[in-house]
């Protein structure tokens, strides 16, 4: 075994033999040693043996970091603090080898998402989850280990995405949270009940629901038949140089697809989610028994029923392919009617109302009808009971009527009318 004291020009004058490494161990602290590789590159090194055991073990040995990087006093203050960890009952060789091996965030949620979510979630579900990893959470914290996350870390970051979008940063704390309890089962290396996401507090969630007025459902109504033969006229500012090259005035229009048309109507008249109608087939409708049978929904197989607004608009349409509404390839669903929708909202000066408003429409016609939101719940598909609840401040037509028959009862009396709710006071023979 060679042994030097190692200052820095005995390390620059170290050379190995070709084909194998050289070895030299100082003389001022024992464990201390320099590896020289046959490539030239040479290496700070510690051995010791593993604490607790005798000189009939083996020595492990760690690599410091290289020469041309540390000083050998570097070197050894480096060392001496290994050894003294050793002393303590450490094994750092050993918590590095399994710092290497425990996943970052990144590597944690790969797996997650490989492992966990793309099996068990609906595919929309699945690519939304990847969307967040990708966009929001590898960036951010994507390199630090999973261990090592801290709730600071994950504050940091729901905030950050909250300045602008609370709602998406709390579905991100939320993916977070459900990260660390599949770790905590499936692998090894992240304690039980390791939660960086638990003891953060969520943005306030409003609800989102907007429902068509009677004269908002009239607007959409003319807009739809105007886009489907007129077409919507374009919006162009004449004082502009380009606008001599566009097409003459009366020729200004963008006709909207009768498809796009259709899928609207279907949302409406059905209260289906937008996936549902775009992914909709011909096999799943049955003319018939006047019923929608979709093979997927959010909430499993689910049966529709369709009513005569909505069985004219199937019957109306074309059969182009396998799907109802049909895309650029009959093969293919629609991908998404964002732009349509945009032009038709325009163009109804619906504001802020969204596609799946449609949906909370359909529901709000039906609460506010009377007819209970166990029935509403069933036609939505809710899987929950709970999740209808949203409309139960529509649900009120018990009660307006009872307030309107008390109403008219009190101002019939007040003003002396005769009503058939007043029941007049007998007067007793005895009274003064």
């Amino acid at each position: 075994m060679a042994v030097a004291k190692l200052t820095k020009r005995v390390v620059d004058g170290l050379a190995a033999t070709p084909g194998k490494p050289l070895y030299v161990y100082d003389t001022e602290l024992k464990g201390l040693g320099v590896r020289c590789m046959p490539s030239g590159v040479k290496s700070w090194i510690v051995e010791y043996r593993p604490p607790g055991s005798g000189r009939g073990t083996s020595r492990k040995r760690m690599t410091l970091g290289p020469t041309t990087t540390l000083t050998p006093d570097e070197a050894r203050k480096a060392a001496r603090n290994v050894l003294a960890a050793v002393q303590l009952g450490a094994d750092p060789a050993r918590e590095r080898r399994k710092g290497r091996e425990t996943p970052t965030v990144a590597q944690l949620l790969e797996q997650y998402l490989t492992e966990e979510v793309k099996p068990k979630r609906k595919p929309r579900t699945a690519e939304l989850y990847r969307y967040y990893a990708r966009n929001l959470i590898v960036p951010n914290l994507g390199p630090i280990k999973a261990p090592a996350l801290t709730e600071a870390d994950v504050a940091r970051l729901h905030r950050k995405i909250g300045k602008q979008h609370p709602i998406t940063a709390n579905r991100v704390l939320a993916l977070v949270s459900s990260l660390y309890g599949f770790a905590a089962s499936h692998v090894p290396g992240i304690p039980e009940g390791l939660n960086p996401a638990k003891g953060i507090e969520k943005f306030p969630e409003e609800g989102r629901e907007r429902f068509l007025s009677t004269d908002e459902l009239q607007r959409l109504g003319a807009t739809l038949r105007e886009g489907e033969t007129l077409g919507f006229a374009w919006r162009v500012d004449e004082g502009k140089p380009t606008s001599k090259h566009l097409a003459a005035s009366e020729r200004r229009r963008t006709q909207l697809h009768p498809a796009a048309a259709a899928a609207f109507r279907l949302l409406l008249f059905t209260g289906c989610r937008l996936r549902e109608i775009l992914h909709l087939k011909w096999g799943d409708v049955d003319f018939e028994r006047g019923m929608l049978f979709l093979r997927e929904s959010k909430t499993g197989r689910k049966p529709v029923i369709l009513n005569a607004p909505a069985l004219a608009v199937l019957e109306s349409l074309p059969r182009a392919g396998s799907y109802v509404i049909a895309g650029d390839d009959p093969g293919k669903p629609r991908s998404d009617l964002k732009r349509p929708w945009r032009a038709v909202a325009n163009h109804a000066g619906l504001e802020g109302f969204r596609i799946h408003d449609l949906r909370h429409s359909f529901a709000s016609i039906g609460a506010g009808s009377g007819m209970g939101l166990p029935i509403v719940g069933k036609l939505l598909g809710h899987a929950q009971p709970r999740t209808t609840q949203r409309y139960a401040h529509l649900d009120n037509d018990p009660l307006r009527r009872a307030s309107e028959s008390i109403g008219a009862t009190l101002a019939a009396a007040m003003d002396r009318k005769p009503s058939g709710d007043v029941v007049p006071l007998q007067r007793s023979a005895k009274a003064g």
